[in-house]
């Protein structure tokens, strides 16, 4: 029986997961958890809220302290991307090294785009937001009085946006599309957030085209598709990741948005698995990818229990979060294909919107109402639904969904 064991490329969330989870199922062959980052595993999400704010220090971001690798015989390699794999040899090349493996997972999680650089998208005084370096280097831009150009109207975008404007900057948020939200939300919950963000002083330009970024030697603002200018002393790109599957693909492994899984996690090779946001995955008849840290957690155990020799089947119950300013989004579900949706106000300020497909229950938003995401969530993963007429009466009482 080979000895060399389970070889994880990635170090986040997904790859930590794989290997806290492989040892907690007994699996007693040896783990390599490799980084192309300097820093062990840490959280994601807060990058962008409470790390950027300064409200958390750089300890609690990390999944575990690096003597929990050390106990658990975990061997750490960081700043060491993984360069190649040869799938015939099961070995991966890791700079000057070629590692042996039984077992590989990809857990190269995605990366964030940005305008091409002949567009200005590589000018000194414009950012990403995805990694702590990216934090680090932005950090000293968040001054009160300077201006703010974001471009990009999802999640990310609008979480640096209210960061920004608790800090008193002068924000602009540009987005491509008709509004806010476009690909993810419905309009109702788009309408609540930008009137969120513009009662906080946030100017946001919907269905506007970024032509390109000004400056030479920096950033010094954007101009439109229409010619306007706008002045800016930073710009920070929020238009969406790609999956990192270069390695997959030079490797031969079959990538559709994403390198391609099957139920249980496993790649087009039988000795590779993949998982986080660089997997796409089976869900309900189609090939989906979860950016999220709950899938990223799940499909990782997943991974894990099926190694360590316990068949088992990812079923995703997808949900998501997202703060800004005093409000917290709670999502369940996914509402790809929603055909209708209802709005109830919680009786504390809260509201929800419920979507649905041919009236079934399929996703929910809850802003500041965790009582309705809580009772959505149930529902969906049960495969259960709800009235869209109680729903939508603020005089019923939701829990009555749960006794059916």
């Amino acid at each position: 029986m080979s000895t060399h064991g389970v070889i994880i490329a990635g170090a986040g969330q997904a790859g930590c997961s794989a290997a806290v989870k492989l040892r907690n199922l007994g699996y007693e062959r040896p783990i390599t958890l490799i980084g192309d980052e300097p820093h062990p595993p840490y959280q994601r999400p807060p990058l962008s809220k409470a790390y950027l704010l300064g409200d958390l220090p750089r300890e609690r971001l990390f999944l575990r302290p690096e003597t929990y690798y050390r106990e658990y015989q975990i061997t750490l390699r960081l700043n060491e991307p993984v360069t190649g794999i040869s799938a015939a040899s099961r070995t991966i090349g890791c700079g000057t090294e070629t590692l042996p493996y039984d077992h590989l997972i990809l857990a190269t999680g995605a990366a964030p785009r940005r305008l091409p650089g002949e567009l200005g998208g590589r000018l000194p005084g414009t950012y990403t937001i995805r990694s702590m370096a990216d934090i680090d280097a932005i950090a000293p831009e968040f001054e009160p009085g300077r201006r703010l150009v974001i471009a990009g109207g999802g999640y990310i975008g609008l979480e640096v946006a209210a960061v920004a404007a608790k800090l008193n900057l002068e924000v602009t948020l540009i987005e491509a599309a008709p509004r806010i939200l476009q690909r993810v939300a419905a309009p109702e919950t788009a309408a609540f957030f930008r009137e969120l963000h513009r009662s906080n002083g946030v100017r946001i330009l919907e269905d506007t085209q970024l032509a390109r970024v000004t400056g030479s030697g920096r950033a010094t603002g954007v101009e439109l598709a229409g010619g306007e200018v706008i002045a800016a002393d930073f710009v920070v790109f929020g238009i969406g990741v790609t999956p990192e599957t270069s390695l997959a693909a030079k490797a031969g492994l079959a990538v559709e948005n994403g390198i391609c899984t099957d139920a249980r996690g496993r790649s087009s090779d039988p000795h590779i698995w993949a998982a986080g946001d660089c997997a796409s995955l089976p869900f309900r008849g189609s090939r989906i990818r979860l950016e999220s840290v709950g899938n990223a957690i799940d499909q990782a155990e997943v991974i894990a229990a099926n190694i360590a020799g316990i068949p088992t089947v990812y079923d995703p119950k997808p949900w998501f979060w997202s703060d800004q300013y005093d409000v917290k989004l709670q999502i369940a579900g996914l509402n790809a294909g929603y055909d209708s949706t209802v709005t109830r106000a919680a009786p504390d300020g809260g509201v929800s919107v419920w979507y649905y497909r041919e009236n079934t229950l399929i996703a929910a938003d809850a802003m500041n109402d965790p009582r309705a995401y809580m009772i959505a969530k149930r529902l969906i993963d049960a495969g259960k639904s709800a009235s869209p007429d109680l729903v939508g009466d603020p005089g019923s009482d939701l829990r009555t969904l749960l006794k059916t």
